[in-house]
């Protein structure tokens, strides 16, 4: 007996891969993804407030194969990073210079709360990144 309705291999091919998710790309979401910031101010889950006397020597940039490039203070580093879906993000463990960074900096408070990040939103043209339970949100302006 005959299927009534019988469908060619190749016509299922493209019909599953119609269906499945677009890909993701390596580094994540594509929002971040080649993305350079320049931290303007940390806003903790108390309301205080930091700001870095020099907001150049604090910067992340996104690159699109997952990794980001840093410079917190006077110390450079890479981690990975990646995003399962809007708004979410994950960082990997911080490899970092260890030069000691002069009093004011905002290094240690920087690489203290860097696995503690968990979202992020870009809103006005500013990063926002968010840390677990409310303890506070690092705010990144675009580099020029």
């Amino acid at each position: 007996m005959k299927p009534r309705h019988a469908v060619a291999p190749a016509m299922v091919a493209v019909l599953a891969a119609c269906a499945a998710d677009p890909p993701t790309p390596p580094g994540g979401e594509a929002g971040l993804a080649g993305t350079s910031w320049r931290l303007v101010k940390f806003v903790g889950g108390d309301d205080t407030t930091r700001i870095p006397e020099d907001p150049s020597r604090y910067i992340l940039d996104f690159e699109s194969d997952g990794k980001v490039s840093v410079r917190v203070d006077c110390n450079r580093g890479t981690a990975r990073w990646q995003s399962s879906g809007p708004g979410q993000l994950q960082l990997g463990p911080l490899a970092l210079t260890r030069a000691m960074c002069p009093r004011g900096s905002l290094h240690d408070l920087l690489v203290r709360q860097w696995p503690h990040v968990r979202s992020y939103v870009i809103r006005d043209a500013h990063l926002h990144l968010s840390l677990i339970a409310d303890g506070g949100t690092f705010e990144f302006e675009p580099l020029k």
